[in-house]
């Protein structure tokens, strides 16, 4: 996740960089009185799926993201902190943005306490978004998460069946919450949430309150040097498009280590809030597979294909290419199918 910060007077602009120095393992910008004016700055880092943190009222936050304010599943996370660094209180998009999240790492490490007001939070309670978000499931159907939550809310149990459900989560079966009881799939009768990857089918529709389509597919890519964005995106609609799978199917995008920073697959991966996966030389030479492998990229970066390795290397608990190298301008491409798997423990807090 990619943060803006943006404060106001002296003070807060001291907290601003001891905010940016506690997060070094993400990418932290700083803005202080933008020339712009606070909307348009916002406007931005809406467009830009970056998230927000304003020092200072949260009236300055509520007025300059009113606009560009759109739907709760691809709103970015706003957080606002007073100037004194006492509280850090997100206000938009608190799971499926993360700001709850980051709201609690940043007070830890500047010492603050993280003000979280989302019902099922302040309850101690299981919150079907966050369970979404980390399973790498899409939300096909977000009026049904309020259904959810308020059902466990008032102290019920929400029924759940999930597909393959037997062999999906059996190793996991002591973790599943006590909020949840698990109903054998396909469900004879409809229950509160539904995860499959044939959710969006017209005889499953109808099956849940809540339906949760798992995403299935992970990008491996590699590329020259500069490559931007829009030649990056051309290719991956090009073939995303031949095998008829769509952005909101993609688990991952996946390269090497020394890609990490190629504004190309950075901003794609950010303006499409897809997580950006890379691994050092050793972890693809260690990826099993025969693959189509150049002798020029293995002088050049160590190993003789990226973009198969790296895919089947995002898929972890296991995959196989859909979609072999596909080279065109300097980019190359692959696809690979992971074997998706529910996890049920919770992330664990950052305590550093």
């Amino acid at each position: 996740m990619k943060i803006s910060v943006i404060s106001f007077t002296r003070q807060g602009r001291l907290l601003a960089e001891r905010i940016k120095s506690s997060l070094s393992d993400r990418e932290v910008d700083l803005c202080h009185k933008p020339e712009e004016g606070v909307a348009l700055w916002a406007e931005k880092q809406f467009r830009e799926n970056r998230a927000l943190v304003f020092i200072g009222a949260c009236g300055i936050a509520v007025r300059a993201i009113a606009p560009w304010v759109k739907d709760k599943l691809s709103d970015s996370p706003v957080l606002v902190l007073d100037e004194q660094g006492r509280y850090v209180i997100p206000i938009l998009s608190g799971h499926a943005g993360g700001a709850n999240e980051l709201a609690e790492r940043i007070a830890v490490r500047i010492k603050a306490a993280a003000v979280i007001t989302t019902a099922t939070d302040i309850h101690g309670k299981f919150a079907v978004d966050l369970f979404a978000k980390r399973n790498q499931c899409s939300i096909l159907n977000k009026d049904g998460i309020a259904k959810v939550s308020a059902k466990i809310l008032r102290g019920e149990r929400a029924t759940i069946s999930i597909e393959d459900g037997d062999r999906r989560v059996n190793a996991d079966r002591s973790r599943i919450p006590e909020e949840l009881e698990l109903i054998p799939y396909p469900p004879r009768q409809k229950v509160d949430i539904l995860v499959s990857s044939g959710a969006e089918e017209p005889e499953l529709s109808e099956q849940a309150v809540l339906r949760l389509k798992p995403k299935e597919y992970i990008l491996g890519v590699g590329c020259k040097k500069g490559k931007s964005k829009e030649e990056i995106a051309a290719l991956i609609q090009k073939n995303l498009t031949k095998l008829g799978l769509r952005t909101s199917e993609i688990a991952a995008i996946a390269s090497i280590e020394r890609k990490r920073e190629e504004p190309g697959i950075c901003r794609w991966a950010q303006e499409n809030r897809i997580p950006f996966r890379v691994f050092s030389e050793e972890e693809l030479r260690s990826v099993q597979g025969i693959f189509r492998e150049s002798a020029f990229v293995e002088q050049t970066v160590g190993v003789g294909n990226v973009c198969e390795r790296a895919a089947l290397a995002a898929c972890e608990s296991g995959g196989g290419l859909i979609l072999e190298k596909q080279a065109e301008n300097g980019i190359t491409l692959a696809v690979a199918k992971r074997k998706w798997k529910i996890e049920w423990k919770k992330e664990q807090r950052d305590e550093a």
